[in-house]
């Protein structure tokens, strides 16, 4: 078991210092030591596994609202399903490529889910960080798009793309490829 070893603590008057080098120990902001969570270290076939699904070059996200969530989401997926790992190890690689306001989101996730919580699937993942990056107002833009769309003066070609791009984000209403 590897424990997660802080980086800082909160001294007295604010000031960052480096946080004590106590095996499983963690300073709060107050200065009262609580203890951290003790996690299994990753199997040796869990290691080869990520270094292969790094070499796929998996993009990074950090929430930023210029970033493409749905993207990301869906890049991570391709190279896992690739892998076919998608259920297995999913998650836990995509989290790994989360950094700064996404990575924090996870972590509080993480805070708030007791200790013998089911590990959450691809689909529930995918669910819970889509809601989170992908605005409501934006998604229901793009829904009402997409109840509205007409080929108009676009080719089919077009018209095909942009039917793809939209029915992405209202699956509940493309229930099948024939329909």
């Amino acid at each position: 078991m590897i424990p997660v070893a802080p980086t800082t603590s909160q001294a007295r008057g604010g000031a960052q210092t480096p946080a004590a080098r106590t095996p499983g120990v963690r300073p709060t902001q107050l200065g009262i030591p609580v203890q951290l969570e003790v996690r299994p270290g990753a199997s040796e076939e869990e290691l080869l596994r990520h270094e292969r699904f790094k070499k796929y070059h998996p993009p990074t996200f950090s929430g930023l609202a210029s970033e493409d969530a749905h993207g990301f989401q869906e890049e991570c997926h391709r190279i896992l399903r690739t892998m076919g790992i998608v259920e297995t190890s999913g998650v836990a690689f995509t989290i790994f490529q989360l950094s700064g306001a996404a990575y924090q989101w996870w972590q509080v996730y993480e805070e708030g889910c007791p200790t013998d919580a089911a590990s959450l699937s691809w689909t529930q993942f995918s669910e819970m960080f889509l809601r989170e990056f992908i605005p409501q107002t934006l998604r229901d833009a793009w829904r009402a798009e997409f109840e509205q769309l007409c080929q108009g003066t676009m080719s089919v070609p077009e018209y095909a793309i942009r039917f793809s791009d939209l029915s992405r984000h209202t699956p509940a209403l493309v229930f099948t490829v024939r329909e």
